[in-house]
């Protein structure tokens, strides 16, 4: 099964702030078929979030939710036209988040899997200068799933 699809991938959108992020990762999850309902899916956002950012170096963002709701393990991109405040490590705001949607019943496998593997890629330069400059959703596609494989 395909986590990342490029209709999961969301470029040159404008947020005011995170919550309004969360709101859209929410909707676009019933909309994509991945959540039965965007309540608890918005809800599992803002509870991780409260945990603790989500925000990490260099403009990137990899918020997740763990939810009943969410009937299948998914992963959304969304970038920025400008940046999110969003709290994160550095200070810097938001320019990319790499949103992950997990079942509740594999929370524990799937979801920190894929958690540290986007983790461990944010931290290669080379990949954050190619995510940068990719322009297009199969582009995105293309490097995360290499990069996913690959790890």
């Amino acid at each position: 099964m395909e986590m990342i699809t490029e209709n999961h991938i969301f470029l040159n959108q404008s947020y005011a702030d995170k919550k309004d992020v969360f709101r859209f990762l929410a909707d676009q999850a019933v909309v994509l078929g991945i959540a039965a309902s965007a309540q608890p899916v918005y809800e599992a956002l803002e509870l991780r979030e409260s945990e603790g950012t989500t925000g990490m170096m260099d403009g990137f963002a990899i918020p997740h939710a763990k939810s009943t709701a969410i009937t299948e393990p998914s992963v959304m991109i969304v970038s920025f036209t400008s940046g999110v405040e969003w709290d994160s490590l550095d200070g810097q705001p938001i320019r990319y988040a790499i949103a992950l949607f997990i079942p509740d019943g594999e929370a524990g496998t799937t979801h920190l899997q894929l958690l540290s593997k986007i983790a461990r890629m944010l931290m290669k330069q080379d990949f954050k200068e190619q995510f940068a400059a990719a322009q297009t959703p199969k582009a995105l596609k293309d490097l995360l799933t290499n990069y996913l494989d690959g790890e």
